[in-house]
């Protein structure tokens, strides 16, 4: 949440230009002397500053907030689903299914919800490349300078050789995303030069993991950047860096959809061989590079050279709030710990972070918590105000796949939501919706309710920063690479740092995790998704991995069990002891009087069924904030009983405890369309392996330049 101070220096406006046509035809090569702009560091980073404030928006706007990502990865895998119905929805939802496994590529695309035919200025390919302009304007001119070649061959960094790898990493890392979303795209190597064809994206790959590795010794690890306060993450890094080429590698040497047309080519001009998974479709194959192993090698010594100086990234393995706080709420939750200093301060940055995209409260359309936070019904001025909620989760992942002791559980999902005019939670029921009016189980790990300081007068006004890299993904990616290289001693080191922070003593059973999983590697992948659940990355971590075709067989498989064991017993038990039921029993209660707070953490137990499931309930002080109860003691907060344990008494019984039965399993099983048969509608027994249709088609104006679609979407 913090606030940047954008400079109003006119240096930073000269690198401005209205679309990505202007990166791609630009005639000049520089637009300002080189040698004044960054002669000193005050300069240079006011003509930096620009880059970042428009990676920022696009980041927010188009990318994360409410476009690709929004539109794709934070409602498409094994984990994630959309709240709404699948007719109601049909753009977004065709897409997220991999276009019905490839039977329906001509009736939608994503392009027509993220304004692709509504304004060719502002979609996320034109804005993107935007930013590849600004970075490339201030490469092409530090590059030009006088100074540069003290800079370049510095044996130490200084603040302008760590402004000119801040430069190359805004450029790698706009491009990361760019392949992630479109594949092959054109590649603009200085400002000024046009882009003549669409590049093949292993090329690309190659050509920015080597500018990273020259500029990683050119910069500061995290919080010792020359001028930047030493808390700031908001500014790329050292370690961002490191990070950022482990990032790349893992993409560059994994599998993804290719279209024949375009011959892969490595940075070195060289022919690559690709070794091919599964069925063609429609021009377009699944496969990676033969060479991958060299890339994850490369992967392994970024890693390793971050873990052994990760700066201010911090990794607690314990919580270090303690077992409690001053009201007696139970904390002793480290995973838990690192989201509720999302909500904190807006100057603040959590620990484990290593980069953060800065949300500044009540000036920016955020997507926290609105789009991908615990839902809330109502609009502005309420408590709290409306969010929508698009990252829900399949409840067969929450009931069948989350361990019982896993401590990530009720962090990631929430199975209640908040009533924004009255500032009370209600639960999420199973009916197709948004906001806290159905939808079924939401993500959990963003919600306004915990914010040390609300803003009620907007909606997406909440100032919760883009949480872009953190170093349990770091451990993760780590373990991932020396796993797939056969070094499954180091893979296990830190698979069960990240377990055993996740779990009660005693209670990760890491051996076991990886018997059951079959592979080190298939556990470390497994472990990412219990991770990041709910957050967006399991889809193209799947894709990556090859792993698609078998998670998504395997949740329809368990959604269909889930269903039969409903319709037949009212009732179905999990293998991990989980039972979901036809109905549940919920009250409402005033938590504050009876606890000494409404907004709960970690559940001591699964014995008290107002603070289990843990990591919810409402902000301990609306009144503060202008809430009227019209009571001193408002039933704020929801109890339950029977959500993953059958009860015992009998229905008289649980009136007279004031308990209402709510219809659970039951409104799930009535909703079947939605939650089985348009789960990854199109994939079949022996129809799983075709090329997954995941990326995003060019924007019209832009095949209209010259470019052409593949991919299975035709030319």
């Amino acid at each position: 949440m913090k606030k940047i101070l954008y400079s109003t220096l006119c240096i930073a406006a000269l690198f401005t230009a209205t679309s990505c046509n202007d990166y791609l035809d630009a005639e000049s090569p520089s637009v300002v002397d080189a040698d004044f702009v960054f002669s000193n560091d005050v300069t240079t980073r006011a003509a930096l500053t620009g880059g970042y404030f428009d990676w920022r928006t696009v980041a927010n706007g188009q990318v994360f907030g409410d476009g690709n990502f929004y539109a794709l990865d934070a409602c498409g895998s094994d984990i994630e689903r959309h709240p709404e119905g699948y007719n109601n929805q049909l753009p977004r939802h065709i897409p997220e299914s991999f276009y019905e496994n490839g039977t329906a590529m001509s009736s939608y695309y994503p392009d027509s919800y993220l304004n692709y035919f509504k304004d060719d200025d502002k979609n996320a390919y034109n804005m993107l490349f935007g930013v590849v302009g600004k970075a490339n304007a201030v490469i092409t001119a530090m590059e030009n300078s006088k100074n540069f070649e003290s800079i370049e061959k510095a044996t130490t960094p200084t603040a302008l050789s760590q402004m000119y790898g801040e430069a190359i990493a805004l450029k790698a890392t706009v491009y990361r995303e760019l392949i992630k979303y479109y594949g092959d795209v054109p590649y603009i190597d200085k400002f000024g030069e046009t882009a003549k064809n669409l590049s093949p994206r292993d090329s690309i790959y190659d050509v920015l993991i080597a500018k990273l590795e020259k500029v990683e010794n050119l910069m500061f690890p995290i919080g010792s950047i020359p001028g930047i306060e030493a808390a700031n993450k908001s500014y790329f890094s050292k370690t961002y860096v490191q990070g950022l080429i482990g990032r790349l590698c893992l993409e560059a040497g994994g599998y993804q959809t290719r279209r024949d047309d375009i011959k892969p080519v490595s940075g070195a001009g060289t022919a690559l061989t690709i070794e091919t998974k599964g069925q063609a479709h429609d021009g377009a194959t699944y496969g990676r590079r033969s060479d991958w192993k060299d890339l994850y090698t490369k992967a392994k010594g970024a890693y390793s050279r971050l873990l052994a100086n990760p700066g201010r990234a911090i990794f607690h393995p314990t919580d270090p709030r303690g077992a409690k706080d001053g009201k007696g709420r139970v904390l002793g939750n480290p995973y838990q710990y690192f989201f509720q200093q999302m909500h904190d301060d807006d100057l603040a940055y959590a620990d484990e972070s290593i980069y953060e995209y800065p949300q500044q409260q009540g000036n920016d359309s955020d997507a926290r918590s609105y789009a991908h936070g615990r839902p809330c019904t109502g609009s502005n001025n309420q408590y709290p105000n409306k969010a929508y909620g698009q990252a829900r989760i399949n409840p067969a992942y929450y009931y069948g796949m989350f361990d019982p002791n896993d401590m990530r559980r009720d962090v990631a999902v929430t199975v209640t939501g908040s009533v924004g005019a009255k500032g009370v939670e209600q639960i999420l029921a199973f009916t197709p919706g948004a906001q806290a009016k159905g939808g079924g189980p939401s993500l959990n790990k963003w919600d306004e309710n915990r914010q040390k300081t609300v803003w009620i007068a907007k909606q997406r006004n909440s100032g919760i920063n883009g949480p872009y890299m953190r170093i349990s993904e770091i451990y993760l990616g780590y373990a991932e690479v020396c796993a797939a290289l056969g070094d499954d001693a180091t893979a296990k080191q830190y698979l069960v740092s990240i377990r055993e922070r996740s779990f009660p003593a005693g209670k990760a059973n890491t051996d076991a995790f990886i018997t059951k999983c079959g592979s080190m590697l298939d556990a470390v992948i497994e472990e990412r998704g219990f991770e990041f659940a709910g957050e967006g990355d399991r889809r193209f971590t799947l894709i990556r991995t090859g792993m698609l075709a078998d998670r998504i067989q395997k949740i329809k498989e368990l959604t269909k069990s889930m269903m039969d064991g409903l319709a037949k017993d009212g009732y179905y038990r999990f293998d991990n002891g989980n039972v979901i039921s036809s109905y549940i029993w919920t009250k409402n209660v005033d938590a504050k009087t009876q606890y000494g707070y409404r907004l709960t953490a970690q559940a001591p137990d699964n014995s008290d069924p107002v603070l289990f499931p843990g990591w919810r309930g409402q902000n301990d002080a609306w009144e503060s904030y202008g809430l009227d109860y019209k009571t001193d003691k408002p039933l704020t907060n929801v109890a339950i009983k029977g959500l993953f344990t059958p009860v015992t008494e009998d229905d008289a019984t649980m009136k007279g405890q004031g308990y209402t039965k709510v219809s659970w399993g039951a409104d799930l099983l009535k909703n079947k369309t939605e939650y089985y048969d348009n789960l990854f509608k199109g994939f079949e027994p022996g129809n799983y392996d075709k090329a997954p249709i995941y990326l995003i088609a060019l924007p019209p104006n832009t095949v209209g330049a010259g470019y052409t679609n593949g991919y299975g979407f035709g030319k």
